[in-house]
């Protein structure tokens, strides 16, 4: 199975860190992010991981070359910011033939099931994303769901919230969640493609841990709360 890993991001909030150093290889408690998600990916079962970089790029290859856990790692340099679906859409061809795939952002720190994620995926949807309760839904991407845990309503950054179950960053994706990103420069996937496919996807409660490295403040708290990789609910 293959997984995008989102990682171009220049992770302007995160400085100073990120002055020298890409966020995806900030270390959380001595292990880089970006070494945390491959194994993570390694754990479930992923082949091949799709590493996307722009800001610090030299250094996320350099790391790349040092790397041997039986994942195979393609990077990508995007000159200038494709957005999270643009990057989809530009490397569509490397899950031609695929029936589902991951997407990660690698600024989320997990340790999520994936495998019990897999499994709650229904194949008829376009996509499964999992969702975790936040305090603060007015910066998230939120989501309501139906009695069937079908995504009836997304907004990205509401004004006034529905409730707290936010994206994750990790989703489970189908061609068809391919065929709804618009043509458009810098195209997103939580404003410009989940709020075309509602109805057609499913949203899945990760139970384990769950926190967005976008600030200094959440960076800070990683460092005191990881767990690790270990898994709380193993399937």
């Amino acid at each position: 199975m293959k997984a995008f890993l989102l990682a171009a991001g220049q992770g302007t909030r995160l400085r100073p860190h990120t002055e020298g150093t890409p966020k995806c290889l900030l270390p959380v408690r001595g292990v880089p992010m970006l070494e945390i998600w491959l194994a993570l990916c390694r754990r479930c079962g992923i082949s091949d991981v799709l590493v996307n970089t722009h800001a610090h790029a030299a250094a996320v290859r350099d790391f790349m070359t040092q790397w041997r856990n039986g994942i195979r790692v393609t990077v990508v340099e995007e000159p200038e910011l494709y957005g999270s679906a643009g990057t989809l859409l530009a490397n569509r061809k490397w899950v031609q033939g695929e029936e589902k795939f991951w997407v990660f952002y690698a600024d989320v720190l997990t340790n999520a099931d994936l495998a019990a994620m897999s499994k709650f995926h229904d194949g008829v949807f376009a996509a499964t994303l999992g969702l975790y309760s936040v305090p603060d839904p007015q910066r998230c991407g939120i989501a309501t769901l139906d009695e069937n845990s079908t995504i009836v309503s997304f907004v990205e950054k509401p004004a006034t919230p529905s409730g707290n179950l936010a994206f994750a960053g990790l989703m489970l994706a189908t061609p068809e969640l391919l065929d709804a990103i618009p043509q458009k420069r810098g195209a997103d996937i939580a404003f410009d493609v989940l709020p075309r496919l509602l109805g057609r996807m499913r949203g899945y409660r990760i139970p384990e841990y769950v926190l967005d490295i976008g600030t200094l403040e959440n960076y800070d708290l990683a460092q005191k709360s990881w767990p690790g990789i270990e898994f709380a609910h193993s399937s």
